[in-house]
């Protein structure tokens, strides 16, 4: 097939899931044409080495780029936030007419971000068949910093997702506690099907820790928790910080990456004092496996908020596929599937004493049980949320699109 991809976030941003899938995809012999922006997650800031311009296109194999200018989200505003993705949804409609003509079907990897762009590139493209990969729902207006431009920008996003999901052929949810939500916006229940979200297990996989990686870190005796990828509003790491400092002889906590709220979490362990708090700037995807074999736990938290709740971190995937045991402090669909692997160890959501008694239990299990615990998780990866299985599904469920759109070509309904 020709297949048409509409992503916010793309390689090299830390976009596993549809670099992977666009990689994928064209592998199996698909002829794949991504439509994405200029890379500037998570600091909000342009890579360096990249400069945003039109006509901006790499090939490879059967794999096609095409990058539109967009506003950079660099103050953390409601303002500059919306401005990013007007900016983007603006540009990618204006190329997709030429750029996506000819394809047979549309995947989206829809995230919040990429709602407005989901909708103009529907409308340039009309009746080419659209499958949607729901990794999150939209932004309330609490997430996107609150008062009252955050809440007609949140209603806004709210029903252009709702459109989006209305029209689309396919839509794939990443979590079963997604599915209530997307039905509840206007998805047709019957189209909806279950794509848990995958890493690049290519690159992330079980591997030795170098001591470079140990002396990176400040790994000692202690126990050692690792929060790899944004610091930002949905992450909440105040939290594991207080819970952190009140353990300073017992473990180790060291955030890796950058975002929005890094200064006021940064500010918050100054002013606690410990000396267990490190802070490391974002990381290549490619150190990032040894970089994590380097701890004993991988943080993954989220603020206590209901849009939440069905939204699967690519760092808990990126953990369980490296083997490392995971403390969960989260609802719903992260908190289920660490439970259910056994694959560590939960608690509730921005509670730092409940958090802190979890890293106190996670600083005294052996070894050898921690060493069990990632085997565990990594058997849960490999058998429900691989990237062959996930790539699987997407492929199958493009079929699906393009059939149903076909199907009822043939059979129109009369009114």
């Amino acid at each position: 097939m020709r297949i048409g991809i509409l992503a916010y976030h793309f390689p090299p941003e830390p976009a596993f899931l549809v670099g992977s899938l666009a990689e994928e995809l064209a592998a199996r012999g698909h002829e794949v044409r991504v439509l994405t922006g200029f890379p500037d997650y998570p600091g909000g800031h342009v890579y360096p080495g990249w400069r945003q311009r039109w006509h901006h296109e790499t090939h490879s194999l059967r794999l096609t780029v095409r990058r539109v200018p967009r506003f950079p989200r660099d103050d953390g505003t409601v303002r500059g936030r919306m401005a990013a993705y007007l900016s983007f949804a603006a540009g990618a409609g204006l190329v997709a007419r030429r750029y996506l003509r000819g394809v047979d079907v549309l995947y989206v990897h829809q995230v919040p971000a990429a709602t407005l762009a989901t909708v103009a590139v529907g409308r340039v493209l009309g009746s080419v068949p659209t499958v949607l990969h729901v990794q999150d729902v939209w932004a309330d207006a609490e997430t996107l910093g609150g008062g009252e431009a955050a809440r007609r920008w949140s209603a806004r996003l709210a029903g252009s997702a709702a459109r989006a999901y209305r029209a689309a052929d396919r839509l794939a949810v990443t979590a079963p506690s997604l599915r209530e939500p997307v039905v509840a916006a206007g998805g047709d229940p019957q189209r909806i099907r279950l794509v848990p979200g995958w890493t690049d297990d290519r690159l992330f996989r079980p591997v030795a820790p170098s001591p470079a990686a140990r002396r990176l870190v400040g790994a000692d005796r202690r126990c050692l928790v690792m929060h790899a990828g944004t610091i930002g509003v949905a992450e909440g790491l105040a939290t594991a910080v207080r819970a952190a400092a009140s353990l300073e002889s017992k473990m180790q906590l060291v955030l890796v990456g950058s975002g929005g709220e890094e200064s006021r979490v940064r500010r918050l362990a100054g002013e606690l004092g410990t000396g267990n708090i490190r802070f490391l700037p974002r990381r290549s995807a490619l150190d990032m496996p040894e970089l994590s074999a380097a701890a004993d736990y991988h943080l993954v938290a989220a603020r206590d908020l209901p849009e939440l709740r069905g939204r699967v971190p690519g760092k808990l995937t990126a953990a369980l596929s490296c083997a490392v045991p995971v403390v969960a402090a989260a609802a719903g669909d992260t908190a289920q599937i660490v439970e259910r692997a056994r694959a560590g160890l939960s608690c509730p959501p921005e509670d730092w004493t409940a958090l802190a008694d979890r890293f106190w239990l996670a600083s005294t299990i052996p070894e050898s049980a921690r060493v069990e615990m990632g085997r565990r998780g990594r058997d849960t990866y490999l058998r429900e949320m691989s990237m062959r299985a996930g790539v699987d599904r997407v492929e199958r469920l493009l079929h699906e699109a393009v059939a149903s759109r076909q199907e009822g070509f043939r059979n129109p309904v009369r009114r």
